[in-house]
């Protein structure tokens, strides 16, 4: 089964069965087994027995008295080094935070915790053995965000999934906004949307997912977004399980967020290589974009998140390094300001990209380039969110 396999250690019974309750919830992680006794030596029984589950996570709850805890996460991480251990504990004690951490916990964990704050702890790991073990490569995802409603990203986001496409091929655009506007950007009338395909989770392979694509004239894919606001959101669960299949099925997925701002969003942006914050050059945009790399990035990967100015105008006295910094972002591209020929696209449905001799085109092209540096050529075997057995 296609699940993260869990230790759960805690001396209380109740939180031993709350914290299977929350991983079992999370959808991509199921505890198989839980221990009432912290490991304090490296002799003790239950440590063996942990030793023996050869588990991808050992989660640590933290209790107030916490010397036997820390010294638990200590020993499991000395003689079980290839395992994760996640710590659990209370966020007002910075002393135990630091206590875990130097003992060997890769995430410190608030408690008590919910299911959301576990997932992202389950993606984090994820994404960081993918760094580790770079042979087991995937398709790259660039997600982007407005800094501000009207800034732009569904804009960039097509032209940039278009110009991908062009120079690589295998190229998903993905519409994940509370109301899709992308099919209206490429003048296409999708059967089917984000919400059936996950309805269809269950029975989704690579066949299925194809069948809730719409294919452009580029030969660019869709997988478009509602046209009405759902009564029932998706999980985080079930879109990282969606994400998981696109990874593992396209060379590179493109999304577009637009506007929208959750649990959701953020897990999709740990799941990416760059998450694009598109802003203008004006206080209240570069102040709206600080705000959204301050939320994004608190379940870190700060690095993933890079500026791109929309509609760029030069103006006297405001440099580059003024925007990066008002915006608390590196500053990646810049795109010239075409708004009329940019209105005139969506009124047509017609991408900029496909206008090829334009400057705005060549600026999404070239930004394609600089996003995809070094990529080879042939994708290699993908990576997955989740252990397959």
């Amino acid at each position: 089964m296609p699940e993260l396999s869990v230790v759960v250690v805690a001396a209380d019974s109740e939180q031993r069965s709350m914290m299977q309750v929350m991983v079992d919830g999370t959808g991509v992680a199921r505890t198989i087994q839980t221990f009432g006794a912290y490991p304090i030596a490296t002799t003790d029984p239950t440590l063996r027995r942990i030793q023996g589950i050869n588990s991808d996570v050992i989660l640590v709850d933290i209790p107030v008295d916490s010397v036997a805890a820390l010294r638990a996460i200590e020993v499991i991480h000395q003689e079980i080094p290839g395992t994760a251990v996640f710590a659990l504990g209370s966020m007002s004690q910075p002393q135990i935070i630091v206590g875990a951490m130097r003992s060997g916990a890769s995430e410190f964990i608030e408690r008590p915790t919910t299911t959301s704050d576990l997932l992202e702890a389950f993606v984090r790991l994820s994404a960081a053995q993918r760094k580790v073990q770079r042979e087991i490569a995937r398709g790259k995802m660039f997600t982007v965000v407005n800094a501000k409603g009207g800034s732009g990203a569904t804009t960039i986001a097509v032209n940039l999934a278009l110009a991908l496409h062009s120079a690589h091929g295998n190229v998903v655009l993905v519409d994940i906004a509370s109301l899709g506007h992308v099919a209206l950007h490429m003048n296409l009338k999708p059967v089917f949307t984000v919400a059936d395909a996950i309805q269809n989770l269950h029975r989704l392979d690579s066949s299925l997912l194809e069948s809730f694509t719409t294919r452009h004239g580029s030969g660019l894919q869709l997988l478009a977004g509602t046209t009405i606001p759902l009564a029932v959101e998706p999980s985080t669960a079930e879109f990282a399980r969606l994400f998981d299949m696109l990874g593992s099925h396209f060379r590179y997925v493109v999304v577009d967020a637009s506007s929208r701002m959750d649990p959701v969003t953020r897990l999709i942006g740990s799941l990416s290589q760059a998450v694009l914050v598109v802003a203008h050059a004006d206080v209240a945009s570069l102040w709206s974009a600080s705000r959204i790399q301050q939320y994004l990035g608190e379940t870190g990967g700060r690095e993933r998140l890079q500026l791109v100015l929309n509609r760029f105008r030069k103006t006297a006295g405001f440099t580059d390094g003024d925007a990066a910094n008002a915006a608390g972002m590196k500053l990646l591209w810049k795109i010239p300001n075409q708004y009329f020929a940019a209105s005139t696209a969506i009124d047509r449905g017609v991408p900029l990209m496909q206008q090829n001799n334009t400057d705005i085109a060549r600026s999404f092209a070239a930004l394609a380039g600089r996003l995809t540096e070094g990529d080879v050529d042939v994708k290699r075997a993908a990576w997955s969110l989740f252990k397959i057995s």
